[in-house]
Order: structure tokens, then sequence, then C-alpha cells
């Protein structure tokens, strides 16, 4: 089937020196090597001899499948994934079944395989790949006919905003979000978006005021926005008015307790203030929430220097160089390898 990358179903069934004998191996063989109709007619036979034979089936099944017979074969490899007890075997037959799909545009069909393939391989690469590939095909899928069907709606230049965010096309990004609020000036987080894209296009205390300027609006449309709060609580710590910032950070936090960033943003506030105990606080609930949070194990780190408390700066000191130790295993023995350096280094 084209587009279909049916060598990343392939594993080690058969030893070399069995392959002459037994017509089962021979097939799974042909089809490790992409002879997938020379492996179609071998296990047609084997299965003939071997009804039951499990890997056979199986083969088999994926065989036909990578020949253009997906129709033919969808009913074999579901029934393998859901009764088979080899774990090989069932992941063979679900990314099977989730390409067949992808390959007839069904992603309505393919979603929950992928789920359960997920669920049943969290940490496979091939599971990961399929799914990311069903993601973005049924994304573009749904983007085009936003753009075919709706080509008037706000929708539409708020999809191509962020479409240019993510290529970094910010100013672009900032004229699209424009777009959007003169259609639907009551569309709830545009104007927080155009305020993240005006930010990330300039830091200009005109870009910066504007910003503000839109986050305000969002605000305005729904007063439960903790990110807009905190983002503008960020702007007045940059313009060195923190009596003010405070006040945005803590209704950030009034609205969403487990906010992380608004924890550390007061935090710091507070250590400038001298109110270690209050810092010491925000940042113990801000590494409990995120223990990789390399600012919020600083902050703290200075906070119990400044409190007297040494030996609790000294632990989280020991956790901020674990966290900046580079990674060892594999990945890092390939970068040494090809003579580049290694993450942090």
């Amino acid at each position: 089937m084209p587009g279909t990358n049916w060598r990343t179903l392939c594993f080690l069934f058969a030893a070399p020196g069995l392959l002459a004998q037994d017509p089962v191996a021979t097939g799974i063989d042909q089809f490790h090597r992409g002879d997938y109709q020379g492996a179609k007619v071998t296990l047609e036979q084997a299965v003939k001899r071997k009804p039951r034979d499990e890997h056979a089936r199986t083969f088999l099944a994926l065989s036909r499948a990578a020949t253009g017979g997906c129709d033919a074969a969808a009913n074999d490899l579901l029934e393998v994934f859901s009764g088979t007890r080899d774990p090989e075997l069932k992941r063979l037959s679900g990314l099977a079944l989730v390409q067949c799909d992808l390959a007839a545009s069904r992603f309505g069909a393919a979603l929950p395989m992928a789920l359960e393939l997920e669920r049943e391989f969290p940490a496979d690469a091939d599971v990961l790949y399929e799914s990311a590939r069903l993601y973005m095909k049924a994304w573009n899928d749904v983007v085009f006919r936003m753009f075919q069907k709706t080509p008037a709606s706000y929708r539409v230049n708020q999809v191509s905003a962020e479409i240019f965010e993510v290529q970094g096309r910010y100013a672009e990004a900032v004229a699209e979000y424009r777009k959007a609020i003169e259609k639907n000036p009551a569309a709830v987080n545009l104007h927080f978006r155009l305020g993240r894209a005006l930010l990330m296009q300039s830091h200009s205390a005109q870009a910066v005021a504007q910003a503000r300027h839109e986050f305000e609006a969002e605000l305005k449309l729904n007063p439960n926005d903790a990110v807009a709060e905190y983002e503008i609580g960020q702007i007045l710590v940059t313009e060195r008015k923190p009596d003010e910032a405070a006040p945005r950070f803590e209704r950030a936090l009034g609205i969403t307790p487990d906010f992380a960033e608004a924890l550390v943003a007061l935090a710091r506030l507070r250590l400038d203030r001298k109110r270690y105990d209050d810092a010491i606080q925000l940042l113990q609930h801000a590494v409990r929430l995120q223990p990789a949070n390399e600012s919020a194990h600083y902050n703290l780190m200075l906070a119990y220097r400044n409190a007297g408390r040494s030996a609790d700066a000294q632990r989280e000191k020991a956790e901020i160089e674990k966290l900046q130790r580079p990674p060892e295993g594999e990945f890092t023995e390939f970068l040494k390898k090809l003579g580049e350096k290694s993450p942090n280094q």
C-alpha cells in the first residue's frame, strides 16, 4: 500500500537455519525482506498446512495488508489483536490496522486502536510514531475542510495565526489574530493569543503595552483567566512595579492554586521583600507540583539560604545539579561517536 512503512512491523521469529525446513519461517523471512507478495503466497500454503499456527495467520494477514488487501485482512488482524496472548503479535496487528485506516483516511476508526496501543505499549517508538502520524493527518484533514467550507469564519484566521506562531512568523500571526478579533470581538482566548504573539514578536515598550492591553481585554471577557493575570503580572515585574504585580499573581493563584509558574513568580517578590517563610511555602508547593522545575528549586535554595536553613539549601543545590546533569545512555554515546556535544555540555 502506498505510503505504508511495513518494515516497521518486522521482528525476529526464526533462526536462518530453520528457514528451509519451515514454510512459516520462510514466509516471515520474506516479509522481513520486503517480499510481501512472496510472503503472502508462502504463508497461504503454510496456513493450509498449519491452520492454527498463530504466527502464520498473523503474518499472512500482515502480508495481505501490505499488498493492498487491507479490507480482506482487517478481520484477521482484529482477531489476532483481540485474542492473542503474544504481546508482539498484538502490537504488530494493531499497528497494521492503524496503518490501514490511515491509508484510507478513516481517522475515526484509527483513533480507538491507536489509543489502545498507547495504553498497552506506552514507550514503544513505532506505536508513538503511528499515533503522531494519525493526529497530524487528522488535524491536516480537518483544517483543510475548515478552509474549504468556512473560509470567511474567524476560526480560519485563528488557525492561520496559530500556524504562523508555530513557524515563528509572529508578525503574520498578529495580523491574523487581529482579523479574527475584528470578526468576533467576543471570542474567548483571541485577545490572549494576540497578546502572547505581540510579546513573541517584540519586547519593545510599545509591544509590551499593546500586549497588556490585550490581556486586560481577555480578562473582561473571561475574568477567570489565570494565565492572562499571570502575564500582566510578568509585564509589571519587567516594568519594575512589584507592588502592582503581586496582586496579579495572587489573583492568578486564587483562580488556579496549582499554577506553578505563578507560585514561583510570587515567591520571587516575597524574596525581594525578605519574606522568606512565605516564599519557602510557595516554592515548596511549586516543586511538589513540578519536581523538574529548575527555577523553582533555584529560588527555593535562595529562600532557604537567606532564612538560615543551610542544610535545606544544600539539598536544593544537589537537586539543581541533578537536573543539570547531562543524560547518560545510548543517545549520549551516539552523540559522542558523532563528535557532537552532549546536552548541557
